[in-house]
C-alpha cells in the first residue's frame, strides 16, 4: 500500500501507511537505510473495558492527512464500537532526529474510563535481520533498540508520567509472531532484554473523564550511539514533546511562506497540493545532496527493488522545482552531489545511492557482443539544463565558476563526443523510461538543451571558444532531430530510431509523450512551430485515458503496472502535467489558459487527502499505483504552477503572482 504521508528533516524520513502506522524509517540518509523495511510495521493498539483492538484490524474509521503549512501528519481514528476517538499529530523534529506523536484521546462514553495505548516497534536495523538488541533501561525508563551505530530510543508519557508497562521479544523466528501478541490481554510481561530479530511494546495508561479528552506523547530518538539517543531523550523531556511539535510547525510555516505565491485563478485544492508538494520534494532531499525518487518501500514487495535511489533525471527535475519555489539552497546541494558522482569521462550512471555509491541497475555493459555504456544520456544533459535554471534564480556566479571544469565542461565534452558520425544524433543509450536502447527523440532533445546550457555558462565566464564549440554542436544536433526524428505520416516525432547491420535507420513510430515534450521543453522548436502543434495534438488524442480517471499515458501500449488493456496504459501525473505546461506556454490570452488549468486541477484532484501524488493510477478506480509519493510528480506539480504564474505575469494579468525573479 503506497504511503499516505511521509515526514522528515533531511537526515531521517518516516513513512505512515493508510492506517497511520509507521512503515518506513530511514536513517542516516533519506532513502538509506530503512530500519523497518516496509514489510514490518509499528503497530498501535487500544485496550479499554476489557476489549483490545489494533488500529489496522478493520474496526476503526481512519483518516490520514497533512497540515498544509506546518508539515504535521495527522491521523484520526474513530471506533464507534469502543466509543473512542484518537487524534494523532505526527512530526519529525526539524532540528534533531526525533519522531514525535501527540495523541488526543477522546472518551465518548458517559463514564470515566481507563484507556491503555500500546505502541509496538518492529525493527530490522541495517536491513540485516540479525544482530539486533533491545533492552529496557530502568535508569531513564525507556526502551532502546540498537545494532552497531544505529540506535533507536522509544519513550512515551501521559499526565507528566512515563509509560506504565513494557516488554521486549523476538519475532519472525521460532514460530514467534511478535511481542504485539503479548499486548492483547491488556498486560505486558516485562521481559527486559532480547537479541536477534527483536521487537518491543510499551503501554501508556490514561484515565479519561466522561466526554473528556486527555493527551499522551510518544517519541523515537534516533542516533549513532546510545549516548547520543540518551541526550536526545533528555532534550525531549527538558523542552517537552509539545514544544518540539510547535517549533517544528513554526519552522515549516516559515519555510513554505518565505515567498508569497498568489495562485490566482486556481482552486483551493491546487493551493493545498502546491504547499504540500514543497514538503514532499524537500523530504526526499537528503542533507548530503541526493534527491531520491520515492521513500515508498512497498515498491519492493512487488519487484526487485525500491525507488529509494537518486536518478539524476528525477533529481534534476526536483532541483528545478526547488529553484522555482525559491529553495535554491536545496537545489545547490544536489549539484554538489552531482559534481561528486559524475564519472571522469563526463556522464552519469543509471542511478546512485544517497551515500554517493552506485545504485542497482538493469542496464548491461554489453549488447550484441559490443561494449556499450549502460547509461541514459538524457540524465547527464538534464542536470546541465537544471544547473542553468539554478543560476537564473540564484545568480551564484562563484558556484558556477567552481563547477565549470569539474562538472559543466566535463559533461559538455561528453555530450559533444558521444554522437553518431553519420546522423549527428547522440549515440544509442537507454531512454528516460529505462526500457529501450536506441536513439530517442527525448534524449536527443535533452542533449541539445544541455549543450545550449553549457554554451551559456561558457559565455558567462568568457570562454568564447568553448561557447562557440558547444553552440555549433548543439545546432548540429537540433538539425539532426528535425531531419531524422520527424514522422510526417503520424504527425509526431519518432519515439526511437535504431540501426540495422547495414547502418540503415529503423524508426519506431510509437507515440510517446516524452518525444514532443522534449522537443518543446529543451527549445529544439519554438512553441508556434506547426510540427510541434501537430505532434502535441496527436499525442493528446492517442494517449488520452478514456476510463473514469482520465489523464494521459506515457506511450502507446505501456505495460508498466498496466491494469486495463482497453487503455494505452495507466494515467501518469507527470505526463498529464507536461501537457498542462505546453498549453500554458502556448496561451496568448487568459481564455487560452483554460486547458492548462483544467489539467493542473486534474492532477491536484488525484492527490490523497494528505496531498500525496503517485507515479500513476488505475485508469478506472483512480487507485494509486507504483510509488507514492513520487518526488518527480510533486516536482512537476510545483513547476507547472510556477509556470502558470509566470504566464499570468507575461500576459499582464497578475504582476505579483510569482515572486521569484529570474536572470535571463
Amino acid at each position: 500500500m503506497p504511503k499516505s504521508v511521509v515526514l522528515g528533516n533531511g537526515s531521517i524520513a518516516v513513512g505512515l501507511d493508510h492506517h497511520g502506522l509507521v512503515r518506513d524509517m530511514y536513517f542516516p540518509y533519506v532513502g538509506l537505510e530503512n530500519h523497518i523495511g516496509g514489510h514490518n510495521k509499528h503497530r498501535i493498539g487500544v485496550w479499554i473495558d476489557g476489549v483490545f483492538s489494533w488500529l489496522d484490524d478493520g474496526s476503526w474509521q481512519i483518516t490520514v492527512d497533512c497540515a498544509c503549512d506546518i508539515f504535521e501528519g495527522t491521523v484520526t481514528a474513530v471506533s464507534t464500537t469502543l466509543g473512542l476517538e484518537l487524534l494523532f499529530s505526527n512530526i519529525v523534529y526539524n532540528e534533531k532526529n526525533i519522531f514525535v506523536r501527540r495523541i488526543h484521546i477522546k472518551n465518548n462514553a458517559k463514564q470515566k474510563r481507563q484507556v491503555r495505548l500500546f505502541f509496538c516497534q518492529e525493527f530490522e536495523i541495517y536491513e540485516a535481520h540479525r544482530g539486533d538488541t533491545v533492552y529496557y533501561d530502568p535508569r531513564i525508563h525507556a526502551l532502546v533498540h540498537y545494532n552497531g551505530k544505529r540506535v533507536f530510543l522509544i519513550n512515551a508519557q501521559a499526565n507528566n508520567a512515563s509509560f506504565n508497562d513494557y516488554t521486549t521479544g523476538i519475532f519472525g523466528i521460532y514460530g514467534k509472531d511478535g511481542s504485539y501478541k503479548d499486548a492483547e490481554d491488556g498486560e505486558l510481561s516485562r521481559n527486559a532484554v532480547e537479541h536477534g530479530p527483536t521487537d518491543s511494546v510499551l503501554a501508556v495508561h490514561v484515565h479519561v473523564p466522561a466526554g473528556g479528552i486527555e493527551v499522551a506523547h510518544y517519541w523515537v530518538a534516533i542516533g549513532h550511539s546510545v549516548k547520543e539517543v540518551l541526550e536526545l531523550n533528555q532534550y525531549v523531556l527538558t523542552r517537552s514533546p509539545s514544544h518540539l511539535i510547535t517549533t517544528t510547525g513554526d519552522f515549516w510555516r516559515a519555510w513554505t511562506h518565505r515567498y508569497r505565491f498568489v495562485l490566482e485563478g486556481l482552486s483551493g485544492t491546487v493551493k493545498d497540493v502546491f504547499d504540500r508538494s514543497m514538503f514532499y520534494v524537500r523530504i526526499h532531499a537528503d542533507n548530503h545532496g541526493g534527491i531520491i525518487a520515492s521513500c515508498d518501500s512497498d515498491m519492493f514487495q512487488g519487484g526487485k527493488d525500491t525507488y529509494a535511489y537518486i536518478w539524476p533525471r528525477d533529481a534534476a527535475y526536483a532541483a528545478m522545482a526547488f529553484d522555482e519555489v525559491g529553495a535554491s539552497s536545496n537545489a545547490r546541494r544536489f549539484f554538489e552531489f552531482a559534481e561528486k558522482v559524475i564519472s571522469d569521462d563526463g556522464y552519469f550512471m543509471h542511478k546512485y545511492r544517497p551515500d554517493g555509491s552506485l545504485g542497482s541497475s538493469w542496464h548491461p555493459w554489453i549488447r550484441d557482443d559490443k561494449v556499450e555504456l549502460p547509461i541514459q544520456e538524457d540524465e547527464t544533459a538534464l542536470v546541465l539544463v537544471a544547473l542553468w535554471n539554478h543560476f537564473t534564480v540564484s545568480r551564484d556566479l562563484e558556484f558556477v565558476e567552481r563547477l565549470y571544469n569539474s562538472f559543466i565542461k566535463r559533461a559538455a565534452l561528453f555530450l559533444m563526443g558521444y554522437r553518431d558520425v553519420s546522423t549527428g544524433l547522440p549515440k544509442q543509450s537507454y531512454d528516460l523510461w529505462e526500457e529501450e536502447f536506441g536513439v530517442h527523440t527525448y534524449t536527443a532533445a535533452s542533449v541539445y538543451g544541455g549543450l545550449v546550457a553549457a554554451a551559456k555558462f561558457a559565455k558567462l565566464l568568457g570562454k568564447t571558444m568553448s561557447q562557440h564549440n558547444y553552440e555549433h554542436v548543439a545546432e548540429e544536433v537540433r538539425r539532426s532531430i528535425v531531419t531524422h526524428m520527424w514522422n510526417e505520416e503520424r504527425g509526431a516525432f519518432y519515439k526511437t530510431i535504431r540501426y540495422d547491420e547495414h547502418n540503415t535507420i529503423i524508426p519506431d513510430s510509437t507515440i510517446d509523450i516524452s518525444s514532443v515534450y522534449g522537443v518543446w521543453a529543451f527549445g529544439v522548436l519554438p512553441t508556434s512551430d506547426e510540427r510541434l502543434i501537430r505532434a502535441f495534438k496527436t499525442s493528446e488524442e492517442v494517449l488520452a485515458i478514456h476510463g473514469k480517471t482520465g489523464g494521459f499515458a506515457r506511450y502507446e501500449n505501456d505495460n508498466y503496472y498496466r491494469v486495463n488493456y482497453r487503455e494505452q496504459g495507466n494515467p501518469w501525473i507527470i505526463t498529464t502535467l507536461w501537457l498542462a505546461q505546453y498549453h500554458i506556454d502556448a496561451a496568448h490570452t487568459k481564455k487560452d489558459l483554460a486547458r492548462g488549468i483544467e489539467l493542473l486541477e486534474w492532477a491536484a484532484a488525484r492527490a490523497l487527502l494528505s496531498g500525496v501524488l503517485p507515479e500513476q493510477m488505475d485508469p478506472d478506480t483512480g487507485e494509486h499505483i507504483s510509488a507514492s509519493p513520487l518526488t518527480w510528480s510533486h516536482g512537476e506539480f510545483l513547476r507547472t504552477v510556477t509556470q502558470y504564474l509566470t504566464k499570468l505575469d507575461d500576459l499582464g494579468i497578475c504582476n505579483d503572482c510569482n515572486p521569484i525573479v529570474r536572470y535571463t
